[in-house]
């Protein structure tokens, strides 16, 4: 793995796991790796035939303001390109933090786990909200 440069932040990786990408978060996340986050992922889909984005925070202590408006605005990236956003391994901490904050993450679903992030993902097809016939209307 690369060594930080000043100014220069390491990438948070996305794997791709079949038709759904995976992003785990760990620690903080600052400015320009939120930004280069957002621009992977939509890069990720836009070139792929990706389903949906699975954000695992698990690895997260703290979530603020800034890093939950980074995970809305990632959601509403992928809403917009025809795949959808699970949200997984929230810490109750995190989750009351989130509900005092008053953010509300639209466009988000959430797992308790990564693997059953991948399985809500993979039961409905991307453009298809549970509940609707596949293909969305």
């Amino acid at each position: 793995m690369p060594l930080p440069v000043p100014g220069n932040p390491v990438a948070v990786p996305v794997l791709a796991l079949g038709n759904i990408l995976l992003v785990t978060l760990q620690g903080d996340l600052h400015d320009g790796m939120a930004e280069q986050l957002q621009q992977d992922i939509t890069d990720r889909i836009a070139h792929s035939t990706a389903d949906g984005v699975v954000i695992d925070v698990s690895g997260v202590d703290i979530v603020d303001s800034f890093l939950g408006r980074v995970i809305a605005e990632i959601a509403a990236g992928v809403r917009l390109m025809a795949a959808r956003t699970v949200l997984c391994g929230m810490r109750p901490a995190v989750a009351i933090t989130l509900v005092e904050l008053g953010l509300t993450l639209p466009g988000l679903e959430t797992a308790l786990d990564a693997a059953r992030a991948l399985e809500l993902i993979a039961q409905h097809p991307a453009g298809a909200a549970p509940g609707t016939p596949e293909g969305g209307t």
